[in-house]
């Protein structure tokens, strides 16, 4: 589908700027399917058409003016490293050029609570374009993605669908969560539709079940994570680029831990009445945890120290680790 050129805005150190508006579904093709359906059934079809012909089907493309400066995301995660250099070849190609920004379908491999969901995020916020999860530990079957037929009682499009009409963008963030997790049955695979979507040029007419129109799809960008890949078939594997993330180094986990800090210290009004660095013994105990655990470390620590009356987190005010069978947390 057709793309046009926008006067880039002004965009700050940390976001790619808006560059194209670009057209993701064809209106003749809505008001069509519109007309053609019966008088009083299928409203929330109806409705469907209505609304994307209110909205009308240009959406807005970022795209690279330059390579952004990365260092503070290489500083906040560095055992992402790899797929943060894959994405500034992306975004490298795609400067100083007509081409819109294409990065070819990544997969997060990990084990779980090293931050693949939260690389996510922060790949959203340098695009600017927002984060739509889809959690396929959730899933009963594939319509999560794709939309259910109209047929269906309860209906409706899928979070493909929903992104791209609803949404502002023509390249949004779609994360596919916990794809090894996605339970098929012998009526659906789950997965089926990925097949078309992380493929560039079927993407361009991504069909949702529900509404049954065409919608470009080509330019979404997809992240998908795992714990496992044995799971996974084998021809989605072959449609993305696939990157190990180990869990991070002492001194790595150190860092992040201090920049955790320092973010929830920023974030919030209370922050002002703490120190600006949490203490070396503090970082030491936090950086044996893993990256999703360090926040709720945090948070109690924070919320200790201050009923004590107190501007500097101490070791004890840190919830005691539990990891016992079956059970990974904290005692607090």
């Amino acid at each position: 589908m057709e793309s046009r050129s926008l006067v880039p805005h002004q965009a700050d150190s940390f976001r790619l700027p808006i560059a194209h508006v670009r057209n993701v579904f064809r209106p003749h093709e809505v008001e069509r399917k519109l007309a053609k359906l019966p008088g009083k059934d299928h409203e929330n079809l109806r409705s469907t058409y209505e609304r994307m012909l209110e909205r009308g089907p240009e959406r807005f493309q970022v795209k690279p003016s330059g390579v952004p400066d990365m260092a503070a995301l290489y500083a906040e995660l560095p055992n992402f490293a790899d797929a943060l250099d894959d994405l500034k070849r992306h975004v490298a190609l795609s400067q100083d050029s007509r081409d819109g920004l294409e990065v070819t379908p990544m997969l997060l491999l990990g084990p779980p609570g090293i931050g693949k969901t939260h690389f996510a995020r922060k790949l959203a916020e340098l695009l600017g374009t927002g984060m739509n999860l889809v959690p396929m530990s959730s899933m009963t079957a594939g319509w999560l993605l794709s939309g259910a037929s109209s047929q269906w009682k309860g209906a409706k499009p899928g979070k493909v669908f929903e992104a791209l009409v609803e949404g502002q963008y023509a390249n949004p963030v779609i994360v596919v969560d916990e794809i090894d997790k996605a339970s098929a049955d012998a009526q659906y695979d789950p997965l089926g539709a990925l097949y078309g979507l992380l493929e560039h040029d079927t993407a361009q007419a991504f069909v949702d079940e529900f509404a049954e129109v065409s919608i470009d799809a080509s330019q979404v960008i997809w992240v998908l994570t795992a714990n496992d890949d044995r799971g996974i078939p084998e021809p989605i594997l072959n449609r993305m680029n696939v990157f190990e993330i180990e869990p991070p180094s002492f001194e790595a986990a150190r860092q992040i831990a201090r920049n955790l800090y320092r973010s929830i210290r920023g974030e919030h009004g209370w922050g002002s009445r703490f120190q600006p660095e949490p203490t070396d013994a503090v970082l030491d105990l936090l950086a044996e945890l893993a990256p999703r655990e360090m926040r709720r470390a945090l948070m109690t620590g924070f919320g200790n120290a201050r009923l004590d009356q107190r501007d500097e987190i101490g070791v004890d005010d840190l919830p005691k680790p539990v990891s016992a069978k079956g059970r990974i947390g904290f005692l607090q």
